[in-house]
């Protein structure tokens, strides 16, 4: 069973930048395709970016393509989310997600561990 903990999120400003990390605790993380997702208040939980197991290939929500990057350590068994040009509408809980699988993806039911989330605050 993965146990999966989040930490970085905090108060920013618009434009700023942010790293969240993601530990798991699992002897086989790379064998996990690892994603983000964020729930914002009174709005369902969404996909934000997920990684192949072996990293080699990364997916992305439009709203955060060419701002947000999804890099992963798996000597380390940690999962990152870089958050540049921060918006305030980035303004959510943010929530660390293991797939035990081959592939990577944007469905939430998909994932078989989640993470506490960590709140990520924009100011304009």
């Amino acid at each position: 069973q993965v146990q999966l903990v989040e930490s970085g999120g905090g108060l920013v400003q618009a434009g700023d930048s942010l790293r969240l990390s993601c530990a798991a605790s699992v002897r086989t993380f790379s064998r996990y395709a690892m994603g983000w997702f964020r729930q914002a208040p009174g709005k369902e939980r969404e996909f934000v970016a997920v990684i192949r197991w072996n990293g080699d290939t990364a997916d992305y929500a439009d709203s955060v393509k060419g701002r947000f990057t999804i890099p992963r350590d798996n000597a380390k068994n940690t999962v990152f989310l870089q958050m540049n040009s921060l918006k305030p509408e980035d303004t959510a809980v943010y929530y660390c997600a293991a797939d035990r699988g081959f592939g990577y993806s944007r469905n939430a039911n998909d994932y078989d561990a989640w993470g506490q989330g960590t709140q990520v605050t924009v100011s304009s």
